[in-house]
């Protein structure tokens, strides 16, 4: 009888197997969030500049999820991503028409991120041009901000990268 409740639950229960993320997109939210990176990093403290840093953070995890082979997981933390932010436009007021194209122009962030912070992370290069072009837009940072922010986006990495797959899907950042 079990292996029948199983198959019934598996042919009609309607689960989503992004729910199994939300714990690491919360996690990710959060550090995005921090007051540290607007205070001692002077991120902007605007709806572009938090965009901006969580963005960063998240491009870290998809980076570590691409390491550890995790390639659904990677599509799924996505799409949490995409389904928040057509929810945040949402509030705002945007219409229905348009929140397509922003949630557009929104991707090719994240992906233009994930291929900026890269090489800096994954080789250890430079993420100052990086840092200055996506966080700053182009403004040129008080150094001692740039520093702060490269410093605590360096020691994510190195945490995350000792964060196994679970534990990491589960919300662990560090």
């Amino acid at each position: 009888m079990a292996a029948r409740s199983s198959l019934f639950d598996r042919l009609f229960r309607r689960s989503d197997p992004k729910e199994g993320l939300k714990p690491l997109y919360a996690a990710l939210v959060a550090a995005g969030r921090e007051p540290h990176w607007y205070l001692a990093g002077a991120v902007p403290d605007t709806v572009d500049g938090r965009f901006d840093m969580i963005v960063a953070v998240l491009a870290q995890a998809l980076l570590r999820l691409e390491q550890l082979g995790a390639a659904q997981e990677s599509v799924w933390l996505t799409e949490l991503f995409v389904d928040d932010m057509d929810g945040q436009l949402r509030q705002e007021g945007v219409g229905d028409v348009v929140v397509g194209k922003h949630v557009g122009r929104m991707m090719s962030a994240l992906g233009g991120r994930i291929a900026a912070y890269r090489p800096g992370l994954l080789d250890g290069g430079d993420l100052s041009d990086a840092l200055a072009r996506n966080l700053y837009r182009g403004a040129a940072p008080d150094p001692a901000a740039m520093a702060h922010v490269e410093r605590a986006l360096r020691a994510r990495w190195d945490a995350l990268a000792a964060v196994p797959l679970d534990r990491l899907i589960d919300g662990e950042l560090a």
